[in-house]
This record gives structure tokens, C-alpha cells and sequence, in this order.
């Protein structure tokens, strides 16, 4: 990512982004609401087209690559995604296929292995008859990360793709992520609101702040109260787990300070 500036009609959004990403690292993207997250995903996917700069996918430029090229290398699962068709939640993940088939094409045993196998690991087995319009929220991100997981791209994208799901089964989703990024080095860049979960398994986090990165480092560097406090200019209190060797953050109300209390004198009794 090069110099990328991009916006909506005239109004920027993001103001000179870059930084690179090597194959088989686990990235967040974090920070505050307005600071250009979902935007870079989308210039990331050719959703968005760029005012200025340059993206390049495993060395080639994006705006080079046709759709399916891009398809074969990148994965992508957004927050909302919505499917109005009512489609069996199997042919939903079989759809991850379409780019390495040609037009017409039946199934091979590779796509029908790679769909099943994409059930399978994101706990998907049990929703593969139902339809996609009748599965709550959590469900249907789940259904939808299997299928960008049947797509077998070296490059996974998410927006915020666990928001409607259940702490287990967002513990459960990114347990997952964080074994294929070790076991078959997927790329992972993850846009994020949750600061722990990113402490909890990304190992390297870029944060936004007005459209520009603020801070970009291994998570232990970053994930500090100074940036912390300047990112989301509100208090917070780092605490280390011992037993699992991550930091978790806890954000404080205005006025209470680390210690717990309010920051104000007690009121005397009459």
C-alpha cells in the first residue's frame, strides 16, 4: 500500500496510507470510528478507486488484475454481507469456487473436498441445508467465512467479520484463523473494533487515526496506553495475563482514573 488517498465524491477519507504486508502475517487494522478502515478494505478490493497512490498484490498492481485474478489472491468477508436469494447454506460456500472454475465448469472432487472442508472448520456442518435467509446473524458470518475459506486465496480480508457472533464463537473464529495463518501461513488483515480480541491474536497492528497510520508495529510495541489513550482519546488501564503472555485493555469512563475511583474528593458526610 503506497501513498493511497481515496474518498467518497469530495470528501477524502483516506490521506496518504502505506505500508506492506508480508505473506503469512496476522494484521489488525483498529481505530476510531471515521479513521479510513472499511475504506482501505474497500481500495484493498477495488471497491474503492484510488485519487492517488498505488496497490500492489503479491507484486503485481491491483488495478492490473481482473476480477478473478484478484479472487485467486484475496478472500474478502464484510461485516453486513447480505444474500437476499434464499440459498442453501452449502451453495453459499460453494460459490468460493467460482474463480477457479471455468464458465460452466461442474464441480470437481477439489471443489467439492475444499467446500466440505470449509463447513467442517468453520463449524458450518450442521447450517449446510438450511437456508442463508433463515440463520441469525452470527450464523450467516460463519457461513460466510467458510465460504471465503472455500475460496483457498493466500490472502484473507475481514471487516469487522465476527461483530454479530457470540464471544465463544468469535473466540472459535479467530482460534481458527490464527491455526491456518501458522499451519498453512495465510495472510490474514483484519479490521477490528475490538482492541483485546487484536491482543488476543494478531500479531502485528496498524492503527488509523484521520485517514493516516498512527501507529504500526508488533503488538506488544503498540498496544501501549500512550497510543492507546491518543488513538481513542479516552483513559485506559493495560493489563498483563500472566498466564497466556497477551495484554488485555480496560477503557475508563471519563473522570475515573487507574486506581478505580473517580478522580474526586469524597463527599463529607453532614
Amino acid at each position: 500500500v503506497h501513498g493511497v488517498r481515496c474518498g467518497y465524491g469530495a470528501q477524502q477519507v483516506l490521506a496518504g496510507v502505506s505500508f506492506t504486508i508480508a505473506p503469512g502475517e496476522f494484521v489488525g487494522i483498529l481505530g476510531p470510528n471515521g479513521s479510513g478502515k472499511t475504506t482501505l478494505l474497500l481500495a484493498l478490493t477495488g471497491v474503492v478507486p484510488l485519487w492517488e497512490g498505488r496497490l500492489e498484490v503479491c507484486g503485481d498492481p491491483l488495478a492490473a488484475l481482473g476480477t478473478r485474478d484478484r479472487a485467486v489472491r484475496m478472500a474478502a468477508v464484510n461485516q453486513d454481507a447480505e444474500l437476499r436469494f434464499p440459498y442453501p447454506c452449502r451453495e453459499v460456500v460453494r460459490m468460493g469456487r467460482y474463480p477457479h472454475q471455468k464458465r460452466w465448469q461442474l464441480d470437481s472432487a477439489e471443489d467439492r473436498d475444499q467446500v466440505e472442508w470449509a463447513l467442517r472448520v468453520a463449524d458450518c456442518v450442521a447450517l449446510a441445508d438450511r437456508l442463508i435467509t433463515a440463520i441469525s446473524g452470527g450464523e450467516r458470518q460463519r457461513v460466510m467465512l467458510a465460504r471465503a475459506l472455500a475460496q483457498d486465496a493466500p490472502i484473507l480480508l475481514l471487516d469487522e467479520a465476527t461483530s454479530a457472533m457470540d464471544i465463544h464463537r468469535r473466540l472459535q473464529a479467530f482460534s481458527l484463523l490464527d491455526r491456518l495463518n501458522r499451519d498453512r501461513r495465510l495472510t490474514v488483515l483484519s479490521v477490528m473494533h475490538d482492541v483485546n480480541l487484536a491482543a488476543l491474536f494478531c500479531r502485528r497492528i496498524i492503527f488509523l487515526k484521520d485517514g493516516r497510520v498512527f501507529a504500526d508495529g508488533p503488538t506488544g510495541e503498540v498496544m501501549t496506553a500512550d497510543i492507546l489513550e491518543r488513538v481513542y482519546e479516552t483513559r485506559v488501564m493495560i493489563n498483563e495475563i500472566a498466564e497466556i503472555g497477551k495484554r488485555q485493555v480496560t477503557f475508563l469512563p471519563a473522570g475515573v482514573v487507574a486506581g478505580g475511583s473517580t478522580g474526586e474528593p469524597e463527599e463529607t458526610p453532614s
